[in-house]
């Protein structure tokens, strides 16, 4: 079989991931790459059942009701029914999936509950469990937006109109928000992510600009 490539947009809510992921497949198609969005977590599958439940406070109203460890294995149960029911045959037969966030979104909202000191030890095992372990594909770039928390946070004010109540555990938490951030720029540090910078000046960049940078980034890994 002809394995596919997997490009992989990470990014904390209100950076914009969504808008720049929904551009990328017709850029590719300009450049004659046919290509599948996906996403997680994958709300319309069962097999997020827990993570919705986890994100609607079911388990406690804190982020850190759940260890890391557990809430991560909620997302990776929900990744490895996507693969097996969604787009395995697709990847394996040289299509270019693009996915708004993966395993590597436990390497900062999860990581980030712990202990710097444990933070090596936890990616570690992250890595061990999904790609090896459970034998899902490893990405062939990840992209992580980078926007700092208090531009991400007006931009999710915005989205739900000034309700704070549409926001899930995460995004109401503003420090947990900071140290995920945190978290990022040490994982993409330490697993070769490709980091783009989203905002200057404390407003966000243009869409326009940002998805030319993000172009340039998976036309070298598709090529």
């Amino acid at each position: 079989m002809l394995m596919g490539k997997l490009i992989v947009i990470e990014g904390l809510d209100g950076c914009g991931k969504t808008t720049q992921i929904n551009r990328l497949p017709e850029v590719l198609f300009e450049k004659g790459l046919d290509s599948k969005i996906i996403s997680f977590p994958d709300y319309e599958d069962p097999s997020s059942t827990l993570v919705r439940m986890y994100l609607g406070g079911e388990f406690g109203d804190k982020p850190d009701s759940v260890n890391a460890y557990a809430a991560s294995l909620f997302y990776a149960v929900d990744r490895y029914a996507s693969y097996k029911r969604h787009w395995e045959e697709y990847y394996k037969n040289g299509g270019v999936i693009i996915s708004g966030r993966y395993v590597e979104s436990n390497a900062y909202h999860q990581m980030a509950k712990l202990p710097e000191k444990q933070w090596d030890e936890y990616l570690n095992w992250l890595y061990a469990t999904e790609y090896e372990k459970t034998a899902i594909p490893k990405p062939d770039l990840v992209i992580f937006l980078d926007m700092p928390v208090e531009v991400s946070t007006a931009m999710m004010t915005s989205r739900y109109s000034g309700d704070e109540a549409k926001k899930d555990i995460h995004e109401k938490d503003r420090q947990y928000l900071s140290n995920c951030r945190k978290a990022a720029k040490y994982a993409a540090e330490k697993c070769g992510w490709t980091v783009i910078g989203c905002a200057e000046n404390g407003s966000p960049r243009s869409i326009e600009a940002i998805s030319e940078d993000i172009a340039k980034c998976v036309f070298d890994a598709v090529k």
